[in-house]
């Protein structure tokens, strides 16, 4: 297992995709936790679980999830709290403001 550590200013999903690659890890298991400062999170439509309702959140949230690295392609389903929302579903991005997200990966195989 080694840590991924994104710092401010940096976008969640595309840096744990780059530094798994910068160390040739393709497939692998994340766990990950953090605060930031916006976010793109999705969740399937009742009655329709091939669609997706894509939402943009500019606020900030502390962040909690898990997920995997399949072909070197992060895919991460997150929890996420901020002042009176707590939202949660896919993950598609996610930007870091005054602290930082960790995620543990373990890589596969």
């Amino acid at each position: 297992m080694f840590v991924v550590h994104v710092a401010a200013g940096e976008e969640v999903v595309e840096s744990i995709t780059r530094q798994c690659a910068d160390r040739g890890i393709r497939h692998a298991g994340i766990l990950l936790i953090g605060a930031v400062k916006g976010c793109t999170i999705s969740v399937m439509p009742r009655g329709d679980e091939t669609a997706d309702i894509i939402t943009d959140y500019d606020e900030p949230f502390e962040l909690t999830g898990t997920g995997e690295l399949v072909d070197g392609r992060a895919h991460l389903h997150v929890s996420a709290g901020g002042e009176g929302r707590t939202v949660v579903g896919h993950l598609h991005r996610a930007c870091v403001g005054h602290w930082f997200v960790r995620a543990y990966v373990t890589p596969l195989g």
